[in-house]
């Protein structure tokens, strides 16, 4: 894999990862920009002590442009986007209408004495999976699933060592039901300059076991578990299990799990991220099977912490869809959005069983 560095007209930065060693990626930045936004504001709500970005910049940022206005396509000589070069495999830049960055222009003012604020420091990229408008992350071969995994621990590995960023976050959303704002398939990576809630939550119960157990690890003994039931184990190879978490909370949630424990995707092996493609390929188009039509979802990276707790961790994918049937989303109403108790209205075995039908 090559890589190669530039920057864009505004300043930020752009790595294209290719897949040929003659790549030649010299193509300026041809348009003229305004500076990029300052950072956001951090506030934490002090009832549940959990961070809100309050990012007023992105109300303006694209929304669903048509297939010849799409920014993240190559550019050409009629039309320039935010990636230069005329073709690209895989290519990640620093999102134009970040949630977080380092740009802070200044500390903000208190709001009350019960509301702490700070700058959102951080950084968020947008990571495209290829230069075709129209093709999807399930389309892709596995070569390049290789390329996706390896750009994602680069930037795991670079974000990590940024001054405050506590956690490095890899997703992609996929559809208009989830909230994508653009079509060409792609993905992002936040880094945190705090831990969200859902990987405090992860960490406490993971330390709870490790201290019954004498150390175990929490994931890879419900891991092991779930692959010894077998019953909710949608497909496996001799380095990663796909399986739907016995409580699973969406209607189609799978996990995809390496059976050996590393905290993040640049300790994955070079078999272990070989195997990764084809199953998750071949899940992908399960869950586009399903209805026989693409299926909203969420990949989620998640990745141990950067700095603590590092040994709690267990890296895996969650991948869920809000579709329950051909005609009907999840929606997160009152018991979800206001309690955060999930109501799931399809058991996870018979999830797991209509995703393992061919």
């Amino acid at each position: 894999m090559k890589r190669t560095e530039i920057r864009l007209a505004d300043g930020r930065e752009l790595i294209y990862f290719d897949e040929r060693d003659d790549a030649v990626r010299d193509q300026p930045d041809r348009r003229e920009l305004p500076p990029p936004p300052p950072a956001s504001q951090l506030r934490l709500d002090p009832l549940t002590d959990e961070w809100v970005a309050v990012a007023v910049h992105r109300q303006t940022r694209t929304f669903l442009p048509p297939a010849d206005q799409c920014p993240l396509c190559p550019s050409t000589a009629e039309r320039l986007s935010e990636i230069p070069a005329p073709d690209y495999a895989v290519a990640v830049f620093e999102n134009r209408f970040p949630a977080l960055s380092g740009r802070v222009a200044e500390e903000p003012a208190e709001i009350t004495p019960f509301t702490p604020v700070r700058p959102g420091q951080g950084r968020c990229e947008v990571v495209c999976f290829t230069d075709d408008h129209n093709s999807a992350f399930a389309a892709l071969p596995p070569s390049r699933v290789r390329t996706v995994l390896d750009a994602l621990a680069d930037r795991t590995t670079v974000l990590s060592e940024y001054d405050g960023v506590e956690q490095v976050f890899c997703f992609e959303n996929r559809g208009v039901e989830i909230g994508v704002t653009l079509h060409h398939p792609h993905g992002q990576i936040y880094a945190y300059p705090f831990l969200p809630p859902r990987t405090r939550s992860l960490l406490a119960a993971a330390r709870r076991h490790a201290e019954r157990t004498g150390g175990r690890n929490l994931y890879a003994d419900v891991l092991a578990a779930e692959r010894e039931a077998g019953t909710r184990v949608v497909a496996a190879n001799e380095h990663w299990t796909a399986y739907v978490p016995a409580a699973a909370r969406w209607p189609f949630e799978v996990h995809i799990a390496p059976h050996r424990p590393v905290p993040d995707i640049p300790a994955l092996s070079d078999d272990e991220r070989d195997a990764f493609g084809p199953l998750y390929l071949d899940l992908l188009r399960r869950f586009d099977g399903l209805f026989d039509m693409p299926m909203p979802y969420i990949a989620a990276w998640h990745q141990a912490p950067v700095r603590i707790d590092r040994e709690l961790g267990h890296l895996h994918l969650q991948l869920f869809s809000i579709r329950r049937a051909a005609d009907k989303l999840k929606y997160l109403a009152g018991s979800e959005s206001a309690m955060g108790v999930f109501i799931n209205d399809i058991a996870p075995e018979r999830a797991a069983a209509l995703l393992r039908t061919p």
